[in-house]
């Protein structure tokens, strides 16, 4: 399958940091401190200089350099499967589904015209074959052979691959960490059971830790649209977790 080419819609450009100061999701206004700036612009600082180094890499695979397509898989083959693996909840169908992911970039890499950053080009194309692969499945009926709070999660999700929230932080009391545990568990566990659709802008904006601006390029819906579909989907599990935490 090649990666749509549509045109993200047309929007007021915005910031990094104009995202950390306007987190809608009744949360209440945000106070952006000399802290926040620094962080946002060492952020910002990180993404340019991974922005550089995949253009890059994607010039020489564009001469047939196929060491600089190596390269950038090594790069970037962990999130993926990680992405899949949260999408999908299953190891197996994780690593078939990456392994696409990286024979249709291969393929289609060429057409790429850099009207996005690579990056949210590639979770596009990924996050495109991870719901093909969900429409398949729940036609043939088929059910998580491993649930996502899984010692396989653990070790290949959460090993080297940081999440931008707190599912995943340790307390710093033993107790405390048992709690999290069990409480992240429940996040994981609930969080699979969702709206694939719904699922997803989870996972993109919440473990991901990914921008507005970047989830628009990657779902290809316009930004009223996938804060107001982010704020049902959190709703959504908020209600199923709320039952375990009585």
């Amino acid at each position: 399958m090649n990666p749509p080419r549509k045109t993200p819609p047309t929007r007021a450009p915005h910031t990094e940091r104009e995202d950390a100061a306007r987190e809608d999701d009744a949360r209440g206004p945000t106070t952006v401190t000399a802290d926040d700036d620094a962080r946002v612009d060492r952020v910002q600082q990180q993404r340019a200089a991974r922005d550089r180094q995949d253009r890059a890499l994607i010039r020489k695979i564009r001469r047939g350099d196929e060491q600089a397509f190596r390269a950038l898989v090594l790069v970037y083959r962990d999130r993926i499967y990680a992405l899949c693996f949260r999408i999908l909840g299953e190891r197996h169908e994780a690593e078939e589904v990456a392994q696409e992911v990286f024979l249709t970039v291969h393929r289609a890499v060429a057409g790429w015209r850099g009207e996005s950053r690579f990056y949210t080009w590639l979770y596009r194309v990924a996050t495109n074959h991870c719901n093909n692969r969900i429409k398949y499945l729940k036609a043939r009926n088929f059910h998580r052979a491993e649930p996502l709070e899984s010692a396989a999660y653990a070790q290949q999700v959460a090993d080297g691959v940081p999440d931008a929230h707190a599912l995943q932080r340790a307390s710093p009391r033993p107790d405390q960490q048992v709690e999290a545990k069990r409480l992240e568990s429940i996040i994981q566990r609930e969080l699979g059971k969702l709206d694939p659709e719904h699922r997803t802008l989870i996972i993109l904006r919440d473990v991901e830790g990914l921008s507005y601006q970047d989830i628009v390029e990657i779902t290809q819906l316009a930004e009223g649209t996938v804060k107001s579909r982010l704020h049902r989907a959190r709703l959504a599990l908020q209600r199923r977790i709320a039952p375990h935490l009585r």
